[in-house]
C-alpha cells in the first residue's frame, strides 16, 4: 500500500516492489514464517493481547514501544537481506554472506530491544557503552545498503548522503549549515535515537501499514482485482471508449486500496492496455490512461492507499477529516481522465467493447459482493467507529471468511492464503527496506536542523507571496519525491515542507495534500515517470512517449493543488453555498479543458485550435479563478460556444 507498495500476482517485470524470486523451497517457509511472526507481534501489540509473554520473561517488555520497534527492525530488517539481492547474479540462490548478513540485521536490533527501556531511562543516544555504539554502527551501515536492495540506487544515495550529512554540516553554508558532529555521536542518533531509523516511518509501519499490506494482499490473491475490473466493465464497458473508463475507474478504485502505483499498474494493466488498444486507441494513449489512473489510486478516499492515516498522524486529526477533505480533488481528477477519455473516443469515432465481453451488472454483484461487503466493513470501522489500528485486520479477517464460504470457484485456497501471506511478508519488507532509510534521512534533518531551517528559508525567499512558496514547494515536492514509493515521498515531505506550510498560514490539510500530490508528479512526468515507463512496458510504447502522454492527460494535477490550496472549499472547508458553488464551477472547467485538450466539446462536436479550442481553455480559466465576475465571464464564453458552434464548424467544413 503507499507508499504502501503492494506486490502482485503476476507482475512481469522487476522492479523495487517486485524482487527477483530467489524466496523458494525451504527458504521460502523461512521468510514465511519469520515474516508471520512479525505481523503475529503487530498484532499482540496492536490489540493488547498480551500472547508473548514469554518474551518479559527474557526482559523485552513488546509494550515499550522502542523494544517493539526493535524487534519488528530485526525481523523485517533480515528478510530484507534474504528476499532482496546484492546483484543480478545472486537472484536465484541467497548466497553465505546474505545469510551472514541477514544473522548481523537480526542480532543488533534484538540487542537493542532487550535493552530498549535502559536506552531510555539512561540516553544511550547520547552516550552508550562501547559495544552498543558499535553495533549502531552495523545497524546503521545495515539499513543502508536494505535501501540500496529494496529502494535502488538513486533512494540509496539520497539515504547516504543525508546519513553522513552530520558529518560536513559545519562546512555548509547559510541554512545548511549543522552543528560539528562525529561519527560514533551520530551513529547513535540514528539507531539508539527516537527520531532516526526507529522513528516516525517505523511507528507508522507497525501501527497502520501493516495491517493495510496485509488487507491489500488478501484483496489481491482472493480475486478483488478482477472483480473490480468486471464491476467497471459491467458499468461502463458499452460506451464509447468503454476499455479506457474501465481502466480508469478500476485501477482508482483497486489503487486506493492496494496503494501501490507500480503493482497497480502492472495487475489491472495487463488486461486494460490490450482491450484498450484493441478498441482503438493507440498504445502510447493507452498506456498513459492505466499510468494515470494507477497514479490518482493513491490520492483516492476511501483509503488512498494509507497515506490518509499518515497523514493523519502528522495533522493530529481523525482519519476521517482527511479522506473528506481528499474528496473533491479525487474525483476532479478522475472527471477529467473519464472526459478526455470519452472526448477522444467521440472525436476518432471509438466504440465500446463488444456486448460479449460484458457481463451483466447483477451477475457481477452477486459472485462477489462480499468484496464490497469487506470494504463497507473498513470504511465502517474507520469513520463510524474510528478504530483505524484494528480496521484493516478485522476487514482481511471478513474478505477471507466470505472467500471461503461464498467465493464458489474462485474461493481462496490453502496453496492461495500461503501465497498471500507470502506476498504481504514481502511487501512489508519492502516498505521497511525503504523507510528505514527515509527515517535516516528525517534523522539528519531533525539532528542537524537543517529540516526547520530549509522551512524558514522557503519563507523568507517567498516573502508574503504565498503563490511562490507554493511554487517552490511544488519543486522542491516534485524532486525530492522523484524514485520513492507514496508512503516514503509523503514521510519525508511533510517533515521537510510541513513547517513551511504551517508558518504561511496556509490551511494544513490543504498544504499537506498539496505536497502529497506534487511529490505523486513524479510518476508520470519525465524524466522520471515510473508509472508511465512500467505502463510503456506493458503497451509495448515509446516509454518517454508514454510519459510526455501521461503528463498531458493529468494536467489537472498541475493545477488541482494550487486551486484547493487558495480555495478550501474543494476540500470541503466553507460555507455549505460556497462549497457547492466551487464545487460545481470546478467540475464544469475540468470538462472544458478536457474539451480543449481532446478537441471534441458535447453539444457542438470536433473542435480545432483554429476555432473554439482555445476559447475553451480560456472560459475553464475563468470559471477556475475565483470571484462570480469571472465565473460569469466562463459562462458566457460556454453559452456563446454552444450557441454558435454547430454554424462555425459548418462554415469551416464548407
Amino acid at each position: 500500500m503507499s507508499g504502501v507498495e503492494t506486490g502482485s500476482v503476476s507482475q512481469s517485470t522487476v522492479t523495487p516492489e517486485d524482487p527477483p524470486d530467489r524466496v523458494n523451497g525451504w527458504v521460502r517457509w523461512l521468510v514465511i514464517i519469520v515474516g508471520c511472526l512479525g505481523i503475529l507481534l503487530t498484532m499482540n501489540q496492536v490489540f493488547n493481547w498480551n500472547f508473548f509473554g514469554v518474551m518479559e520473561v527474557v526482559g523485552v517488555d513488546l509494550i515499550i514501544d522502542t523494544s517493539f520497534f526493535y524487534v519488528m527492525l530485526g525481523i523485517f530488517l533480515s528478510l530484507v537481506f534474504i528476499v532482496y539481492p546484492s546483484h543480478a547474479g545472486t537472484q536465484k540462490k541467497v548466497p553465505i554472506y546474505d545469510w551472514a548478513l541477514a544473522l548481523l540485521a537480526m542480532v543488533c536490533p534484538l540487542y537493542m530491544a532487550y535493552y530498549g527501556q535502559t536506552i531510555i531511562q539512561e540516553g544511550w543516544d547520547i552516550i552508550a557503552p562501547m559495544e552498543a555504539t558499535i553495533l549502531a554502527g552495523i545497524v546503521c551501515l545495515l539499513c543502508l545498503e536494505a535501501v540500496r536492495r529494496a529502494g535502488g540506487w538513486i533512494l540509496f544515495g539520497v539515504c547516504t548522503f543525508f546519513f553522513f550529512y552530520p558529518l560536513f554540516a559545519e562546512y555548509m553554508p547559510g541554512f545548511l549549515w549543522g552543528p560539528e558532529s562525529a561519527i560514533e555521536e551520530f551513529v547513535r542518533q540514528h539507531a539508539l535515537g527516537t527520531e532516526s531509523i526507529i522513528g516516525l516511518p517505523m511507528r507508522v509501519v507497525t501501527r497502520l501499514l501493516i495491517g493495510f499490506l496485509l488487507f491489500g494482499s488478501a484483496l489481491v490473491f482472493t480475486g478483488g482485482g478482477e472483480f473490480f475490473m468486471a464491476f467497471a466493465t459491467a458499468l461502463l464497458g458499452k460506451s464509447r471508449g468503454g476499455p479506457a473508463k474501465v481502466a480508469i475507474v478500476s485501477s482508482g478504485f483497486f489503487g486506493s486500496l492496494s496503494g501501490s502505483v507500480i503493482s497497480n499498474v502492472v495487475t489491472t494493466g495487463k488486461i486494460t492496455i490490450p482491450t484498450m488498444k484493441r478498441t482503438g486507441y493507440p498504445a502510447t494513449y493507452a498506456g498513459a490512461v492505466e499510468a494515470c489512473a494507477s497514479t490518482g489510486g493513491a490520492l483516492m478516499p476511501p483509503v488512498m492507499g494509507a497515506v490518509a492515516f499518515i497523514m493523519a498522524e502528522f495533522l493530529n486529526v481523525s482519519y476521517a477529516t482527511v479522506v473528506v477533505a481528499a474528496l473533491v480533488p479525487a474525483f476532479l481528477f478522475y472527471l477529467a481522465l473519464v472526459l478526455q477519455a470519452d472526448n477522444y473516443a467521440a472525436r476518432n469515432g471509438l466504440k465500446g467493447q463488444p456486448p460479449e465481453e460484458i457481463p451483466r451488472l447483477w451477475d457481477v454483484v452477486k459472485s462477489g459482493w462480499y468484496y464490497i461487503f469487506s470494504l463497507a466493513t473498513l470504511i465502517y470501522m474507520l469513520i463510524g467507529l474510528r478504530i483505524e489500528s484494528h480496521a484493516p485486520y478485522y476487514a482481511t479477517a471478513v474478505l477471507l471468511i466470505s472467500s471461503v464460504v461464498f467465493g464458489g470457484r474462485n474461493r481462496i485456497t490453502v496453496h492461495g492464503f500461503v501465497e498471500m501471506l507470502l506476498d504481504a511478508v514481502k511487501n512489508i519488507v519492502s516498505i521497511i527496506g525503504i523507510l528505514v532509510g527515509i527515517g535516516m534521512i528525517v534523522g539528519s534533518l531533525a539532528y542537524t536542523g537543517v529540516g526547520p531551517a530549509f522551512s524558514g528559508e522557503l519563507l523568507q525567499f517567498a516573502g508574503e507571496n504565498t503563490f511562490l512558496l507554493l511554487l517552490l514547494g511544488a519543486a522542491t515536492s516534485f524532486i525530492l519525491g522523484m524514485g520513492m514509493t507514496v508512503s516514503a515521498c509523503y514521510i519525508f515531505l511533510a517533515i521537510v515542507m510541513g513547517q513551511a506550510v504551517a508558518d504561511a498560514g496556509i490551511n494544513l490539510i490543504a498544504g499537506h495534500l498539496f505536497i502529497l500530490y506534487w511529490g505523486m508528479m513524479s510518476y508520470i512526468t519525465p524524466p522520471v515517470a515510473v508509472a508511465a515507463v512500467a505502463a510503456a512496458t506493458v503497451a509495448g510504447s515509446h516509454p518517454m512517449r508514454t510519459g510526455v502522454m501521461s503528463m498531458r492527460l493529468g494536467g489537472i494535477l498541475f493545477i488541482l493543488p494550487f486551486l484547493f490550496v487558495f480555495n478550501p472549499t474543494l476540500i470541503l472547508h466553507g460555507d455549505t453555498i460556497d462549497i457547492l458553488h466551487d464545487v460545481l464551477t470546478a467540475c464544469l472547467a475540468v470538462w472544458l479543458l478536457a474539451s480543449a485538450l481532446e478537441g471534441w466539446l458535447y453539444w457542438v462536436g470536433r473542435i480545432e485550435w483554429t476555432n473554439f479550442r482555445i476559447p475553451a481553455l480560456l472560459a475553464a480559466a475563468a470559471l477556475l479563478y475565483p470571484g462570480y465576475l469571472s465565473d460569469l465571464v466562463g459562462l458566457g464564453i460556454v453559452a456563446a460556444m454552444l450557441l454558435l458552434g454547430k454554424t462555425v464548424i459548418k462554415k469551416a467544413e464548407a
